[in-house]
């Protein structure tokens, strides 16, 4: 049966695309080396009006207004780049599924952050599904975000999801910029070691965090960040926001996890006296499935 995909041989030349494609392809080019080019003209440009404007030491409000302009241009420059979806050696319509999504997964990949902590393994996990913490540990962070609701919540086989409702409970935040007052978060519980935590910005746009917690030794534990997002903005400035922003949650998280560590952890992972209030229900279903003294020593085995 032929196949329908277009399979190159590593002896043939890859440059076997359609007319059209190619002429695509050398359109896009063409397009991101124009907004290429742009970056450093008006870089020169903001430039150049600055040191006028500094020359005769003070700005008067006819320099302020044409930097300010030149500035809203330039940002506007930097969000206007051209969408493609070109890769290197084709578009993704001539892509197998597999290859289409993984392309589309590595488009929205933005940073990756890997840390080895000196806490225990379930402190994270209890950090991770408690879901008050994010009122508490990251309330400078967050800006006085407030879980208002649980608005759904279901079991998986080895997890299970929880759906919250946030809002922004501070008069000056610059999270109102991006996001509606009140918003419903996901976070889910994919299997012992890994849990995300998706978040609606605008637009039907996500920031979706990936959190990987790996057991070394009964006292360390790995911890791995990686966010993927569907914004449309100039990726390098969002991965230095975002590599901003966990670092600065991660920092929030020391002394917490330090504070969990000289407990005896173990005890909140009893069935018999886990929380119960909603917001803990995620927290819940990992100690329903994973709580027990022998659970525990058996994730971490397995992990090593």
């Amino acid at each position: 049966m032929p196949n329908n995909l277009i399979q190159t041989d590593k002896n043939e030349p890859k440059n076997n695309l359609p007319l059209e494609v190619e002429f695509a392809i050398l359109a896009g080019k063409i397009k991101n080396s124009i907004w290429v080019v742009g970056i450093p003209s008006w870089v020169f440009a903001i430039s150049d009006r600055s040191l006028a404007a500094l020359a005769d030491g003070y700005f008067s409000p006819i320099e302020v207004l044409q930097l300010v302009a030149a500035s809203f241009l330039f940002f506007s420059w930097l969000y206007l780049r051209p969408e493609t979806d070109l890769n290197g050696d084709g578009t993704e319509g001539y892509l197998c599924p597999n290859q289409a999504r993984n392309f589309d997964l590595k488009k929205r990949h933005m940073i990756s952050q890997e840390y080895l902590l000196p806490f225990p393994y379930l402190c994270q996990i209890y950090h991770l599904l408690s879901l008050k913490h994010l009122e508490t540990v990251h309330k400078f962070s967050l800006n006085n975000l407030k879980v208002i609701n649980v608005s759904h919540v279901e079991t998986t086989d080895i997890g299970g999801i929880i759906k919250f409702e946030t809002i922004l409970d501070s008069p000056v935040n610059a999270l109102k910029i991006w996001r509606q007052p009140i918003v419903e978060v996901d976070l889910i519980l994919h299997n012992p070691y890994t849990v995300e935590l998706s978040i609606p910005v605008y637009n039907n746009k996500r920031i979706i965090i990936i959190f990987n917690v790996v057991p070394v030794t009964d006292t360390e534990h790995l911890f791995f960040i990686d966010i993927y997002s569907d914004l449309e903005w100039y990726k390098p400035i969002l991965q230095v926001i975002l590599h901003f922003a966990a670092c600065l949650t991660l920092f929030e998280d020391l002394p917490y996890l330090r504070a969990l560590a000289d407990k005896n952890v173990e005890r909140l992972f009893n069935p018999n006296k886990s929380a119960s209030h909603e917001t803990m229900w995620l927290f819940k279903r990992f100690v329903e499935l994973y709580g027990s003294r022998g659970e525990t020593t058996k994730l971490i085995k397995a992990a090593e």
